[in-house]
């Protein structure tokens, strides 16, 4: 039976007007589980009218109290976890493990945002000249939205609401419409934790509802995560509509293996960054550089039998899996095309999961693990996000050509070195071209009190998401000159005053 789904607007489940609707698959299986309703610009416009009305009043409750709100969302998550993690992986396919990591790094943020008020305080000079004090102050923008991914449809949600809400604006969640249900929940569950409706307005949509976001006066801030051409498409329409912006697109992430690391623990770390969760990671490394002919020798006798061995199936699988499916036909087509690309230029395929099939799921969205070797920078599975459990292999002759790859590659958003020589991993991370850096870390998405950003054409804007940096982005700053006449009545002024 397939399930319609809703919008939550005003503290509640809205059906759709519009008579649109996306399919939302069950990627295992590749049949049609719910429909989600798209928004039409009107419903758009209207739930960003009602979350404005509700954030003057959000706006003057005190940090510390939208802060307990927080705290509250934080132990419902908690509660729900396993409701939240099936719901994911029903929609994206994800196994159980991954949708509680999901969930979790989600919740790492949210628990951030409990000290609001710290990250809330201004600045403040006293007598910075005679008898003047200067301070400043951090006011919510109002009104922000966050354009949300599937790959991510708990933590990604959380990353946008988590630090707008604490600081105090409203803010309107565009979902991917793969995979709408668990950000409905967590709208839910903030209902549940005393927030005010309207506060935040959970909007299902396309093309249509996005650009109706970046064309409404009443959005002061646009949050995005997807793919490179549309990060910089939101961007720039953002941008020219006088909103902030932060934009994330695609990534293309290397590790880089030097010829002292212990092999056994590259590919190990290789596996897991690579093919889990299919390789629908941003954060995924995708390519492997060994340095040198005998490292690359040694590290693809590692990963072949580790290949081999990997599990591939249903969430619902009594055994665990190791991946699950990608998420939709047109996904899985898109990847092995990409993979015959490889072939037909001349990449070696040392292993081959095209033939890939699980009885009694022949219609679901599986991919095998591939991976290449001898990959050069001129093949289109070098250049462009694959965004499937595809492994290349570009052998470099030295650490400075390794260097080189991971820095001039057009996407910079993370990369990592394995070694035991310390002087060679500082340096590298002093030195690549790339937003995040891991060292023998081989996924290096840092902790919430950090913050999270690419370089290059992997971000677009100044600011990066969750940790300080978000409360900046949520909000703007005030700065107020003070002085209290001593009572003796001066005449107007008509130059700067000079401090004394």
């Amino acid at each position: 039976m397939t399930t319609e789904l809703t919008h939550y607007i005003n503290g509640k489940h809205v059906k759709g007007t519009s008579g649109r609707f996306s399919d939302v698959y069950n990627p295992a299986t590749g049949e049609v589980q719910a429909k989600c309703p798209l928004a039409t610009v009107e419903e758009l416009n209207q739930a960003v009218a009602d979350a404005a009305k509700a954030q003057v009043e959000w706006e003057q409750v005190n940090p510390q109290k939208r802060a307990r709100v927080m705290m509250e969302f934080v132990r419902l998550i908690m509660r729900d976890m396993d409701k939240l993690a099936e719901a994911i992986s029903r929609e994206h396919g994800k196994t159980i493990p991954d949708a509680r990591g999901d969930v979790q790094r989600g919740m790492e943020v949210i628990e951030f945002c409990i000290g609001a008020p710290h990250f809330l305080k201004g600045e403040y000079s006293g007598n910075a000249s005679t008898g003047i004090d200067i301070y400043s102050m951090r006011q919510a923008l109002g009104v922000v939205a966050g354009i949300t991914p599937f790959n991510f449809p708990a933590m990604i949600p959380m990353w946008k609401m988590g630090p707008a809400i604490a600081a105090g604006n409203a803010v309107i969640i565009k979902p991917s419409e793969r995979d709408p249900s668990c950000p409905l929940m967590l709208a839910e569950l903030l209902t549940e934790a005393g927030l005010p409706d309207g506060i935040c307005q959970v909007v299902n949509g396309d093309k249509e509802s996005v650009d109706a976001i970046l064309d409404n006066e009443t959005i002061k801030a646009v949050g995005f995560v997807g793919s490179t051409p549309i990060a910089q498409y939101i961007y720039g329409r953002a941008c020219s509509n006088g909103k902030r912006a932060q934009c994330f697109g695609g990534a293309k992430n290397h590790m880089i293996i030097m010829p002292d690391a212990d092999m056994d623990q590259a590919a190990d770390a290789l596996i897991g960054a690579g093919y889990g969760a299919a390789g629908e990671r941003c954060m995924a490394i995708s390519v492997a550089v060994p340095v040198g002919e005998e490292t690359a020798d040694r590290l693809i006798e590692k990963l072949v039998p580790r290949i081999e061995k990997l599990k591939v199936g249903p969430y619902t699988s009594d055994t665990e899996m190791d991946y699950g499916p990608v998420v939709t036909a047109e996904a899985k087509q898109r990847i092995l095309g990409l993979i015959q690309s490889g072939i037909d230029q001349g990449a070696e395929l040392v292993v081959d999961g095209r033939d890939f099939s699980l009885q009694g799921y022949e219609n679901g969205f599986f991919v095998g693990p591939h991976l290449f070797d001898r990959v050069t920078p001129d093949m289109d599975i070098y250049k462009q996000e694959i965004f499937g459990p595809v492994l290349s292999t570009v052998r470099a002759g030295s650490y400075e050509e390794a260097l080189k790859l991971a820095s001039e590659h057009e996407m910079g958003n993370g990369t990592a070195i394995f070694t035991r020589d310390g002087d060679a991993a500082r340096d590298f991370a002093s030195r690549a071209n790339v937003g995040m850096v891991g060292i023998n870390f081989p996924i290096p998405v840092p902790l919430a009190h950090y913050t999270f950003g690419g370089w290059k054409k992997s971000a677009f804007g100044d600011l990066n998401q969750f940790g300080p940096d978000a409360f900046r982005f949520y909000t703007k700053t005030k700065t107020v000159t003070s002085r209290w006449p001593s009572g003796i009545k001066e005449g107007g002024e008509f130059h700067f005053k000079l401090a004394d």
